[in-house]
């Protein structure tokens, strides 16, 4: 499977800074509840001082839905939602151990963490891109939806969409769920000195599952010299050590 961004998304963002992770092995036996709590600490300290729309790295992300010719407080990013929801409610749901452990990182860093089902998505290639509008996306709820033409998505090579609206909404299909054994993860940002941050977000995430599920992830950082990450269904193979 390949996974990539498009020119035309590195053109129009060239603050992007991505991080990508492969394991295999995880699943729903472990404990990250102690672990959930210190990152929701973390950003629920960071909250105190002041609410989520004030972070660089949340203004960063409303600037770009802007650019999109999306309302940035209709449309939110997937760690304002988070960030949003945490300093209402004081907790964030639990959906799965995988999905708990990366969206308490997404909060602690800000920055949108999106975890999809590997064996739900159709290769070989995951892309980044401009939407053609004849795409396919399955909401939480299972309807269908087509993303509009020109809305930044993530599409495999099935034509399904697996995200609305770039870092917004993920798509049910692809959820995380009992049957996940392999799981994709990808770290994006445009701030300021995002490159940094998506690489601390992506290490420690690969350290979770780690320790967690005693698994090897391959991960690596996107930049725009270097824009494609290559993974295998081989949990070892082609493996790199996190940045």
């Amino acid at each position: 499977m390949r996974f990539r961004h498009t020119d035309a998304i590195w053109s129009d963002h060239p603050h992007l800074a991505v991080g990508a992770l492969h394991a295999t092995g995880v699943s729903r036996a472990a404990d990250v509840g102690p672990r959930v709590a210190e990152y929701t600490a973390r950003a629920l300290a960071r909250l105190a001082d002041a609410p989520e729309g004030r972070f660089p790295e949340v203004l960063a992300w409303r600037r770009a839905f802007a650019r999109m010719g999306l309302k940035p407080t209709q449309y939110r990013c997937a760690s304002e939602s988070l960030l949003r929801r945490l300093r209402k409610e004081g907790t964030l749901p639990r959906i799965h151990p995988v999905v708990d452990l990366c969206n308490a990182v997404s909060v602690a860093y800000a920055v949108p963490v999106a975890v999809l089902d590997a064996d739900r998505v159709t290769g070989p290639l995951l892309e980044v891109r401009h939407a053609r509008g004849d795409e396919e996306y399955t909401t939480f709820g299972g309807g269908t939806e087509h993303p509009a033409p020109g809305e930044v998505t993530y599409a495999d090579s099935a034509g399904r969409a697996h995200a609305r609206r770039w870092t917004n909404r993920q798509s049910g299909h692809s959820a995380v769920g009992d049957h996940t054994s392999r799981v994709f993860v990808v770290v994006e940002a445009v701030h300021d000195g995002g490159t940094d941050t998506v690489a601390k977000a992506l290490r420690t995430i690969a350290r979770e599952l780690t320790e967690h599920w005693r698994v090897t992830p391959a991960t690596a950082l996107l930049t725009s010299s270097a824009r494609e990450f290559t993974f295998s269904d081989e949990p070892l193979s082609g493996t790199r050590a996190a940045p």
